[in-house]
Parts: C-alpha cells; sequence; structure tokens
C-alpha cells in the first residue's frame, strides 16, 4: 500500500500547477476550505509525455493531456489516456487505463483516479487493483487519505496475498500500522482454514488477525472441525487461536468451551480455564472442570480443578470425579476400524449411580464394553450393602444400562445390614480371597466367594404361633467357596464347599465381638448418597452409631455368673486358725 502514497504526493504537487476552473468532483475529496498553497519546487512534477496538450472547453476550460500521458514524480510515474489539471481547486483526475507505479514495483491501475491536494484525499475508480509486495487489493472504488495515511473501500473487494483471499464488505488499511479492518461478513480464504466474521483485524506484517463478533475458523478439510469465538486472536502463519468470549472449539466430534481459550490448528492441542467443558455427543458424556487440555491428534483429554464427568443414560446416568479426568479413545485390538471410549479418574476418585456408589484411588473405565475397573482401596455401595477389596471390576450391560455383576480381586469383603430399617448393630458378612457378585434388578443378588472364604450370618425363621420373624443364632462358616443369596433382610449361605465348616450360634452363646471379622469396615462417613456427593472429597457426614442388642447373651453370662457363684459358695471355707 506505499504506493498511495506516492500518488498522494505527485499529484498533490500536480495539482497547483495552472489557474484553472472547477469541476465537479467526488464529494470524499471536496475541500471545505482554501484551496492549497502553492507548490514548492521539490514537489513539482515532470510531464514526460504525452501526445498533445489541450486546453479547450471539454473539461470547462482546465487543460488536459491527451495520449499515452506519462507523468514522473520522485520515482514514482502515472500512466493514464488523459490527465485533467483543476489547479484552481488543487484538483487532478486521471481517465482511462490509469496506471501509477513506484519504483519499488508496486502498481495500482484503475479506470480512473481522482486527488485534492487542499484535502489530500483521492480515489480511485472502477476495476481498482493496487499490487505490492505482499498483497494484491482488488475493489470497485478505492478511498485513500494521506493525512490519515489510510486507504478504505465500502463497495466490497478482495485483499489476497501469497496463501489468503479475503473477502470482505468494507475494510480500511492503515499504511504505517500495516493492519487492516474488515468490516461486513468478512471471509479469509486460505488452503487449510476458512475465517468468517463481521468485524476482523488483520496486521499484514505480523499476521495476527483479532476478531470483534461472532467468528468461526473452519477446517477445510474436515468442515466439523472448526473454532467459534466472538472476541479472540488468529496467528495465521502458526495457525493459533487465542480465544476470550463464548468460545467453542469443535473437534473429532467433540466440543471444549471455556472463558479463556487456546487451540493450535497444526498440533491439534487445545486448553480451557475457567468454566470448563469437553461435551462428547456421541459418547454422551461431558466433563467440566476449572482447566482442561485436548490433543486432537491423539485423541485425548485431560480435565482437573474440581473435574467431574457424566457419562449420560436414557434411565441412569453415571458421574464421576477425581483430582484429575482422562478421556481418550483407541482402535479395537480386534478391529482397528472401531474406536473405544475410555475414561479415567486418578485420586480421589468417586463414582455415583443410583444403586451403585464408589470410591478408589483411580477408577478405569472402558464406556464402549461397559467394564470399569477401580483400584486400590475400592469401595462400592449398592443399597445397604458394602463391597471391598484390593481391586474392583464392574461389568455394565451397555443395553440395559445396569450393571451385571462385579468382580473382587484380593480380599473381597461382602457386607449388608440385617435390617436397612433399624440402627442395631447387626450385618451379615461374606469374605475370602475372590468374590463375584451378580446383580438382579440393580440390587446385589447373589455372592460367590473363592479361597479363604467365610461369612458370618445372622439366622432367623418364621415363628409358627406368631408367624413373624424370630431370630435363631448367628452362623459362622468357613469353606473353600461360598454361595451366598442376598436377600431382602438377610443373607442366605446356599453353598459351602470344599473343606466346609459351618456352626449357628444362639445370640446367647456367641460372644459380640465375634460376630464382626476382625477387618469389619462398615462406613458411613465417606458413602455417597447423592451425586452431588462426588464434588468434595468427602461429604463428611455424620458417623451412624449403631445399638448392640447383647441382652440375650449378657442374660445367659448373668446366669452363668449366678451359678458359678451358687458353686463358689458350696465350696468348704478354709479358716486360718
Amino acid at each position: 500500500m506505499r504506493i498511495l502514497l506516492f500518488l498522494l504526493i505527485f499529484i498533490s504537487a500536480l495539482s497547483s500547477a495552472q489557474d484553472n476552473k472547477t469541476t465537479q468532483m467526488d464529494p470524499y475529496i471536496q475541500s471545505k476550505g482554501k484551496p492549497s498553497a502553492a507548490v514548492r519546487p521539490e514537489d513539482k512534477v515532470k510531464i514526460i509525455h504525452s501526445d498533445e496538450f489541450k486546453k479547450d472547453t471539454k473539461y470547462e476550460g482546465n487543460q488536459y493531456l491527451v495520449g499515452h500521458v506519462e507523468i514522473e514524480h520522485q520515482g514514482s510515474i502515472l500512466y493514464a489516456d488523459e490527465v485533467i489539471l483543476y489547479n484552481d481547486q488543487s484538483l487532478v483526475k486521471a481517465i482511462g487505463n490509469a496506471k501509477l507505479q513506484n519504483a519499488d514495483g508496486s502498481v495500482i491501475t484503475a479506470h480512473e483516479m481522482e486527488y485534492n491536494g487542499a484535502t489530500q484525499k483521492g480515489v480511485a475508480k472502477k476495476n481498482v487493483v493496487l499490487t505490492d509486495p505482499k498483497q494484491t487489493i482488488k475493489t470497485d472504488i478505492l478511498y485513500y487519505d494521506r493525512l490519515a495515511n489510510q486507504a478504505y473501500f465500502n463497495t466490497g473487494g478482495t485483499i489476497s496475498d501469497a496463501q489468503n483471499v479475503m473477502y470482505t464488505k468494507s475494510a480500511t488499511y492503515f499504511l504505517n500500522t500495516k493492519m487492516i479492518d474488515f468490516v461486513g461478513n468478512v471471509k479469509i480464504d486460505s488452503p487449510d482454514y476458512i475465517i468468517e466474521g463481521p468485524n476482523i483485524k488483520q496486521n499484514q506484517n505480523t499476521k495476527v488477525a483479532e476478531f470483534f463478533g461472532p467468528t468461526t475458523i473452519t477446517n477445510r478439510a474436515n468442515p466439523k472441525n472448526r473454532i467459534y469465538t466472538e472476541r479472540g486472536t488468529y496467528r495465521m502463519e502458526t495457525k493459533e487461536a487465542f480465544l476470550n468470549k463464548n468460545s467453542k472449539v469443535f473437534y473429532n466430534d467433540k466440543i471444549l468451551t471455556g472463558d479463556d481459550m487456546y487451540f493450535n490448528n497444526t498440533t491439534g492441542f487445545g486448553k480451557a480455564t475457567g468454566n470448563v467443558t469437553l461435551d462428547d455427543p456421541l459418547e454422551k458424556r461431558y466433563i467440566k472442570g476449572g482447566y482442561g487440555e485436548v490433543y486432537q491428534k491423539k485423541d485425548s483429554a485431560m480435565m482437573t480443578q474440581s473435574p467431574y464427568a457424566v457419562k449420560i443414560m436414557e434411565k441412569d446416568s453415571i458421574y464421576f470425579a477425581a483430582e484429575k479426568i482422562l478421556s481418550y479413545q483407541r482402535p479395537d485390538s480386534m478391529d482397528i476400524k472401531v474406536k473405544k471410549s475410555f475414561l479415567r479418574a486418578f485420586k480421589k476418585a468417586r463414582i455415583f449411580k443410583s444403586n451403585a456408589q464408589g470410591r478408589a484411588d483411580s477408577i478405569a473405565f472402558n464406556e464402549t464394553d461397559g467394564i470399569m475397573h477401580m483400584y486400590t482401596r475400592p469401595i462400592l455401595w449398592s443399597g445397604e450393602k458394602q463391597v471391598t477389596g484390593d481391586k474392583v471390576e464392574a461389568y455394565f450391560n451397555t443395553k440395559t444400562e445396569n450393571i451385571d455383576s462385579l468382580k473382587v480381586i484380593g480380599n473381597a469383603f461382602a457386607i449388608s445390614k440385617v435390617d436397612s430399617l433399624n440402627l442395631k448393630d447387626e450385618f451379615n458378612q461374606v469374605k475370602g480371597k475372590f468374590m463375584t457378585v451378580y446383580y438382579e434388578n440393580n440390587d446385589i443378588k447373589e455372592a460367590r466367594v473363592v479361597g479363604n472364604a467365610q461369612s458370618i450370618v445372622y439366622v432367623d425363621d418364621v415363628d409358627q404361633e406368631t408367624k413373624q420373624p424370630q431370630r435363631i443364632g448367628i452362623t459362622l462358616s468357613t469353606c473353600g467357596i461360598i454361595g451366598a443369596l442376598f436377600e431382602e433382610k438377610g443373607l442366605q449361605i446356599v453353598s459351602c464347599s470344599i473343606g466346609a465348616n459351618s456352626d449357628t450360634y444362639p445370640m446367647s452363646k456367641l460372644e459380640p465381638e465375634k460376630r464382626k471379622f476382625s477387618d469389619f469396615n462398615w462406613n458411613t462417613k465417606d458413602r455417597i448418597r447423592k451425586w452431588q456427593d462426588i464434588l468434595v472429597d468427602t461429604p463428611d457426614y455424620e458417623e451412624i452409631k449403631y445399638t448392640a442388642d447383647n441382652e440375650l447373651f449378657n442374660q445367659a453370662q448373668d446366669a452363668i455368673d449366678k451359678e458359678k457363684a451358687k458353686e463358689e459358695a458350696k465350696k468348704p471355707k478354709r479358716v486360718r486358725k
């Protein structure tokens, strides 16, 4: 655009060389004051060639040059079919194949050009093309202001460089800063991306574009991958976007949003801070947090700062939380064309589902196959039942969206409240090396324990006269394998094999401390009872206090103690003489 400056200089010098009459020129360049002062000697132009030099009534008595007109000023040359001199108002007009060529090769062409030396404003009209070493501007009318050192058009045009073509209704070019201000349905067309918005500013030196208003950056190869923002900056050469208002990054059928965002279209790396959400509509899952990162080429993402994830299901969604959550996709080992989705939660991981809630140091969930792994001190609740072990694997039915079964590997321990409607300190327990738990109607129904299997089960029977349940006692069992059936208010041992040993003790005969295993760990303080509980490390509920029912045992002990006292009383007393 430096060529505009040369045009303004030499036309300004030319405009006051003669004394002629006024004429009707473009309103933009009209003078509102007195004509300019006389031209300085160093500003005078040199007429190199003209076929004819005329002065008649054709242009209201003003002098004009006709035929192969060539005028030079400080290394810049103006070519035209005709050049009219309106010197009384410091006006000049070039008509027909007007061309201004700078010494460095910059060129502006148009059907006609006008300039006012007083206002130092000019206009080029009809098929205007401006080219310089960095770009080409094409428009129908191009306005320029020498004092402000800027040019603009508002009738629609294009600006193109070696890689990009920019389409806009209006644009202003600031010659000093090399900044272009685009306004009105702007479109920047590059080999890899298309940028569209209502107001874009671009620096032609730095190739940095600024967005003011709803703007999209669309990937040409995959239009579904795009960026949306209402305020942001884009570095054209490195393809880096800095997004600051109502922004979204669409990639791999996922959507990343946040208060402040960054995305690199070359590397596929993006990050967001403040109210971050990563939405995956295909997986029906979203992750929220304070900070997030995405890796488009690896198809993975990471979320921190109080993150949580929601796996949306038609009947019963699953909620995850931890200090860090990862999501990623990997090809199926059996068919690389099929991608499987995974979710991992690290450190203080929590999970909520209406029929299953849990904690572990980390949780890994295969969303495609419905397999969840819980590592390091896992604990899983279902109703008034609790399962713990070294590792827990949960298997979901992807069609019914329900848990089908659990596998507990190492130190498996299942506890169930005998009666959830009271606060009696009564718990059925079964433990061993390995345990498989089966669900029915969204509740734990059956368990199979293998390896050093042990159980403590409260046993009831129906009184034939009152037809009411009556406590028989507690059964202690040790077996190689135990099969247990969880019922509404009890646990029934249906099988006990391999080294089986099972005894039932009346309540009056079994000490209270033997009614629980030594590693009994019923937890009500950290239990997750609603999905919002996963948003904190622990809901820190007040521990439920249960009342021990030791009346029969105490009565039996009192009777034993009385009998012992009677026996002691019958023994002869030794008298010291």
